[in-house]
């Protein structure tokens, strides 16, 4: 957790100095613009306010982010297995499940989910046969290996 923390206190940073950046170079622009006599009449902001506000807003949003797991990782006072530097691959290799390598029905439950929000646009009797297929594809992928050849 701890290069997790670091990581999001080095874009915090570089989010700053990207915020700050960008409005010295708005501001650099607008002062050429005003100093140049054959410029357009359109009037420039001095400032473009929705840029520097997204990235300042994204470099809270990365404090904020680092801030938390720096606080947490020092209540916890353990070191996950990918901060130790002498750590195998294998110390964070956990269990995480089992799928089927060659099962089609999860294709056919995006084609449904495709179908209902297709039909949300077009027309609602087409999500009526999307939520239709989609509950059979729910059930035949939930009970997969309940019969046939994969039975258990």
């Amino acid at each position: 957790m701890g290069a997790n923390v670091r990581l999001f206190w080095v874009l915090a940073g570089f989010f700053l100095v990207a915020d700050v950046a960008y409005t010295v170079w708005n501001l650099i622009v607008y002062a050429q613009h005003v100093n140049n006599p054959g410029a357009s009449t359109q009037t420039l902001p001095p400032v473009d306010w929705v840029g520097t506000v997204v990235l300042g807003l994204t470099f809270v949003l990365a404090a904020f982010i680092a801030f938390y797991l720096g606080r947490v990782h020092k209540a916890q006072g353990g070191e996950l297995p990918q901060d130790n530097v002498n750590g195998n691959i294998d110390d964070d290799d956990p269990e995480l499940g089992f799928y089927s390598p060659f099962s089609w029905w999860p294709i056919l439950v995006a084609a449904s989910l495709a179908l209902v929000f297709l039909g949300l646009a077009v027309g609602v009797w087409i999500s009526i046969i999307g939520v239709g297929v989609g509950l059979i594809a729910l059930v035949g992928w939930t009970y997969e290996y309940y019969r046939g050849f994969f039975a258990r």
